[in-house]
C-alpha cells in the first residue's frame, strides 16, 4: 500500500517544493500527511524523509549576502521596550515590525513586515526599491486595516530603532490609533525575535531559493508565501499550527520546541 502511494507523495512534494522551496521535511511532512491520511498508505516521518532524499527533494541552503536595514543614527525619539516581560494571550495584543531584503535582478527591494506576536501571523506588509519610511508605513496601515480599534484591550506595536520606525509619519499613525510603542533598547536580536524569526521563514524557506527577475515580479511572490505562510505552514512555537488558526484563538499557545531544534 505505501508502495502505491509513495509516487503520489513525490508528485505532491514536487509541487510543493516549486512554490516552497525551503520548507522543512518536518513541516512539510504534515501538510502532505493531511491529503493522504484518510486514503491510508501515508508514511511515518522517518519513511517520509527518507523517501525525499532518495528522490532529491531535500532543502540545499545557500548563502547569500547580507544587506543592511536599521540605521539608529537619528535625531527621532527613540521609545523604550515595553515587552521585556510579556508573553502575549491574545492576538493583536504585540505587533513586531522589522524590515529585511529580496534580491531581484533589478536590485534588492526591502520588505516590511508587520507580525502577530501571539499568533505569528503576518499581518501586515509592503514592498518597495528604497529604506524609505513610505513602505513600513504602508505595512503598517494594512495591519491596522484588519482591526476595527484598539479600544478592546491594549495593542502594543514593537520594532527596532530605525528611523522608518521612529519618523514623525510612522509614530504619528500609531498614535492616531491609540497603539502603545515598544523599542529594542540595543542591537540583539533577540529583542524582536518574532520579527526576526519570520523574516527568516521567508529567506530561508522561499527567496533564498528563487530567482526573482523583476521588482513586479517579487511582489507578485510575496503575495503568494506570505498567504502560504500565513495559511498552510505549521509553526513549533503555536503548537503546529498554522497563524491564521493561531489567530483565532486566546489563551497560551502550546509549544513543540525541542532541544536544539529552531522556533518556527
Amino acid at each position: 500500500a505505501e508502495n502505491a502511494v509513495e509516487p503520489l507523495i513525490v508528485e505532491k512534494v514536487n509541487e510543493y517544493r516549486r512554490d516552497n522551496p525551503g520548507l522543512g521535511c518536518a513541516k512539510l511532512y504534515l501538510i502532505v500527511k493531511r491529503l493522504f491520511c484518510e486514503s491510508g498508505g501515508m508514511p511515518g516521518r522517518d519513511a517520509f524523509i527518507e523517501l525525499l532524499r532518495k528522490n532529491g527533494l531535500m532543502v540545499r541552503l545557500k548563502r547569500r549576502r547580507h544587506y543592511r536595514t536599521t540605521d539608529s543614527r537619528h535625531h527621532y525619539r527613540k521609545y523604550p521596550n515595553l515587552i521585556t516581560d510579556i508573553i502575549p494571550s491574545r492576538p493583536n495584543e504585540i505587533w513586531v515590525s522589522d524590515i529585511t531584503y529580496v534580491e531581484t535582478g533589478e536590485g534588492v527591494c526591502y520588505l516590511s513586515l508587520v507580525t502577530d506576536a501571539y499568533s505569528h501571523k503576518i499581518v501586515g506588509w509592503s514592498v518597495g526599491p528604497t529604506l524609505e519610511t513610505t513602505y513600513p508605513l504602508e505595512a503598517l496601515r494594512m495591519a491596522l486595516s484588519t482591526i476595527d480599534d484598539t479600544s478592546s484591550g491594549m495593542l502594543i506595536h514593537h520594532s527596532d530603532r530605525g528611523c522608518q520606525y521612529c519618523s514623525n509619519e510612522y509614530v504619528a499613525e500609531l498614535k492616531k490609533r491609540g497603539v502603545s510603542i515598544s523599542m529594542t533598547q540595543s542591537g540583539d536580536p533577540l529583542e524582536n525575535a518574532v520579527a526576526e524569526r519570520a523574516n527568516g521563514i521567508l529567506k530561508v524557506e522561499w527567496l533564498y531559493k528563487m530567482t526573482i527577475a523583476t521588482r513586479t515580479e517579487c511582489k507578485s511572490a510575496l503575495e503568494k508565501i506570505i498567504d502560504f505562510y500565513n495559511t498552510q505552514r505549521p509553526h513549533m512555537s503555536i503548537g503546529m499550527q498554522t497563524p491564521d488558526e493561531a489567530h483565532k484563538q486566546c489563551g497560551e499557545q502550546k509549544r513543540c520546541w525541542k532541544k536544539g531544534c529552531a522556533m518556527g
